[in-house]
């Protein structure tokens, strides 16, 4: 049976000409202020400055300028004016599979989720990784984690059905996943993950706050247990300026360097150079 959170009938918004101006201008300003044109702590220009500059009306830009305030990308000093906030960028490791809720707090941020949508579906060709039979269903949760109230990681999951409880509530749903593969006797023991970057589209920058288009870190990862049996696939986008990615490598001495330098003392004084190209 099909399970779902209860979504909000659809509706279609017409939207003005001032708030298409509005989104333009915030655009604009977000897009200045994530290249680093505008640096933290930056005094913005004044609402008739920038109504100039854009040549749209004062309300506009206030319109413009408050949602950059609720995005967190500009705070408001009361008698002084606005000012491009102070963003720390959080350490993103990923030889680990730490909880980003923990990530975040651990950044000293206040974290935070909300569950966009929760379904038992069909599996799709797309969930191949999941090595799942044709007739085989899902549990696919859509999810924003924020920072400081600020959306940072916009993600889709995937798990078997057959690894979760029948009587699972999904209007009540763990906030950690991971949590809820160990309670099900099926604990993430190991993963695999691939990074590459790639521009928001319409829907993700909407869910995220951001222009579409803008830079984001994509990472698609398989989460297996202990057996190898995989567990869990998700699918994440990450605001690119909110993390600093680290990783942890090591030199691999199983192999000998092809051009190391020979210990020969008749070549002691001679300028070193760099070995011929060759053709992979």
């Amino acid at each position: 049976m099909r399970m779902r959170h209860a979504k909000a009938a659809r509706r279609v918004y017409r939207v003005s000409g001032r708030t298409l101006l509005a989104n333009r201008l915030r655009d604009e300003l977000l897009e200045e202020i994530t290249s680093s044109h505008l640096q933290p702590g930056t005094k913005l220009p004044t609402e008739g400055q920038l109504a100039k500059r854009f040549n749209v009306s004062r309300a506009t830009v206030r319109d413009a300028v408050g949602a950059l305030i609720e995005a967190g990308y500009v705070t408001r000093r009361r008698g002084s004016g606005s000012y491009v906030a102070e963003r720390r960028r959080m350490p993103h490791g990923l030889d680990s599979t730490l909880s980003y809720l923990a990530m975040i707090e651990s950044a000293g941020l206040r974290a935070g989720m909300h569950v966009l949508e929760a379904a038992f579906e069909e599996c799709s060709k797309d969930d191949s990784p999941l090595q799942l039979g044709p007739r085989d269903t899902v549990l696919a949760v859509e999810r924003v984690r924020t920072a400081d109230d600020r959306p940072v990681i916009y993600s889709h999951d995937r798990i078997p059905a057959r690894l979760l409880s029948t009587d699972l509530d999904l209007r009540n749903l763990d906030p950690s996943l991971f949590a809820l593969l160990n309670s099900s006797g099926h604990a993430a023991d190991h993963a695999t993950a691939t990074l590459r970057a790639v521009a928001s589209t319409s829907h993700s920058a909407r869910v995220l706050g951001i222009r579409r288009g803008k830079p984001l870190l994509y990472i698609e990862e398989i989460d297996y247990d202990r057996d190898g049996t995989p567990v869990m696939l998700s699918r994440e986008w990450h605001v690119s300026e909110a993390f600093d990615v680290r990783v942890n490598r090591k030199a691999d001495t199983r192999h000998e360097y092809r051009y190391a330098i020979p210990a020969n003392p008749s070549l002691a004084g001679r300028p070193i150079t760099s070995p011929p190209s060759t053709t992979a």
